[in-house]
């Protein structure tokens, strides 16, 4: 039988105990992985494992696809009206907010994010999940006017099982991106988490079965990507895969999905979003663990110098306040992993050895743990890997440009197309800006303000489709036509 793992935090900003079931949960039971192995799970503030989890194996995805199936053709899908669908997500939703600190408490433990931040996107969590019910008996499709002799309408239906791959950065609130339209759309769910940050995804399992979701509507599977990614990605009974993370591993996934039973994908990849300055507007947040982080930030001539000097004074003091993400007046957490810390790590000395210049930090933050001080480049080129290549981390080039044309010529010059933002006093030159600009979100004077209601997605090399929003309800239904015929005798 699988364990159980308990951890009691007893910090500044946090005090309490949760238990997590380790072993993977298939058919609504936890259960122990075909092949025995595990997975260690590590705090990044200290470097230290936490707990070891069960890691799975195709074979465990085949079991999981099987419950998955099962479920979809006998509790499920068209067999449960989209009103039952919507009550248990909303159920969901309430144990979700019972449970809201506890479930920030994990995220911060292996992510190393900032607890009041954990709180707010768990907080997120809970408002999709209820964004999602409320659509659950409202998937509808339409009738069409044809001729007098047909009648003719089309159906909006679930594909079945749908497979799942959660990124380590938004552990909770990117699966809950997924499980809602999925679960409100009437689909089953395989589902695989970061084998970095598991333990929200985890923990839900128990609020699943609380909640009352049928056994095998909800699966997940721990385990590495090359394992039980790559088997969700090619299982030939799985009619749809969403996935967020890399744009390399995304390809992949395409790759797998051609290759086998050409099921459809849903990517949300890679970004490097460009903030543009074309007043003197001032940005507070620099860039972090985020694919829409800001990392390549393009200022005007005439503020150049003003802006580089407060950018610089809230990055200083950011460096100030990072630490323990549980700590009193912590604003800044460590990197994910080791390989997280190393990757940003090499993109900072591939700056300096480009010839960039370090305006601040570029360096890691003390010595124990992945930290690493907020780091500002500026004097690079284009063709420079820091410009070019999303760190996903805390590292920002400042740019300078001169015309509204030039720096729409040198945003858009990237394979990605994620998000961008712009800050303007100048309401003509925002929407021309926000039209030229070729990303499939922008924010005009607001940074990374995702809402529930709009989609999100990324043009060129950062994804396909879209979630978020009535649109991403689209992702997970298949349109079916029907004609009647209502006039010609057989």
């Amino acid at each position: 039988m699988p364990g159980t793992f308990t951890y009691t935090f007893d910090t500044p900003t946090y005090k309490g105990t949760s238990t997590i079931n380790t072993g993977l949960f298939i058919g609504g039971k936890w259960v122990d992985p075909v092949e025995p192995s595990t997975i260690d799970v590590v705090n990044p503030v200290n470097g230290k494992t936490v707990t070891s989890i069960s890691a799975g194996s195709s074979k465990d995805v085949d079991i999981a696809v099987d419950a998955a199936r099962k479920a979809y053709k006998t509790v499920w899908g068209l067999k449960t009206p989209g009103s039952v669908r919507g009550k248990l997500l909303n159920k969901l939703a309430d144990l979700l907010e019972k449970h809201l600190d506890e479930f920030a408490a994990l995220e911060s433990l292996d992510v190393g994010k900032v607890y009041g931040h954990a709180k707010g996107d768990i907080g997120s969590v809970v408002a999709t999940i209820r964004y999602y019910a409320g659509w659950a008996d409202k998937i509808q499709g339409k009738t069409i006017e044809t001729t007098d002799k047909k009648f003719a309408y089309t159906r909006h239906e679930p594909y079945g099982v749908v497979g799942q791959i959660i990124p380590w950065n938004f552990p909770l609130s990117m699966l809950s991106w997924k499980i809602g339209p999925a679960l409100a759309t009437g689909n089953t769910i395989v589902l695989k988490p970061s084998e970095i940050t598991p333990l929200t995804a985890l923990r839900l399992c128990d609020l699943i079965n609380e909640a009352g979701f049928p056994p095998g509507v909800l699966n997940i599977v721990n385990g590495y990507g090359h394992t039980v990614g790559q088997a969700i990605s090619e299982h030939p009974l799985i009619e749809k895969v969403a996935f967020t993370g890399s744009t390399l591993t995304g390809r992949k996934i395409l790759k797998a999905a051609a290759d086998t039973n050409l099921k459809v994908v849903t990517l949300e990849l890679g970004g490097k979003s460009p903030p543009w300055y074309l007043t003197m507007l001032i940005w507070n947040r620099p860039p972090r663990q985020s694919c829409v982080a800001g990392s390549r930030i393009f200022i005007q001539d005439s503020i150049y110098d003003k802006f580089l000097e407060k950018f610089a004074s809230i990055a200083k003091a950011l460096g100030e306040a990072t630490g323990d993400p549980f700590g009193q007046g912590i604003r800044h957490g460590p990197q994910v992993s080791e390989a997280q810390f190393n990757r940003v790590m090499e993109y900072i000395s591939s700056g300096k050895e480009a010839g960039a210049t370090v305006h601040v930090g570029g360096e890691r933050h003390g010595s124990e743990g992945y930290f690493i001080k907020p780091t500002i480049f500026t004097d690079v080129t284009p063709e420079m890997k820091i410009t070019k290549e999303e760190i996903f981390g805390p590292v920002a080039v400042v740019i300078r440009f001169k015309t509204e044309e030039e720096v729409i010529e040198m945003a858009n010059d990237t394979v990605y197309g994620l998000g961008a933002h712009i800050f303007t006093e100048n309401t003509g030159r925002a929407i021309r800006v926000a039209h030229a600009v070729e990303a499939g979100s922008v924010w005009v004077n607001c940074a990374q303000a995702t809402e529930i209601q709009v989609p999100f997605g990324g043009y060129k090399q950062s994804g396909i489709g879209r979630e978020l929003g009535q649109y991403a309800l689209d992702t997970y239904t298949q349109v079916k036509g029907v004609h009647l015929n209502i006039g010609n005798k057989l």
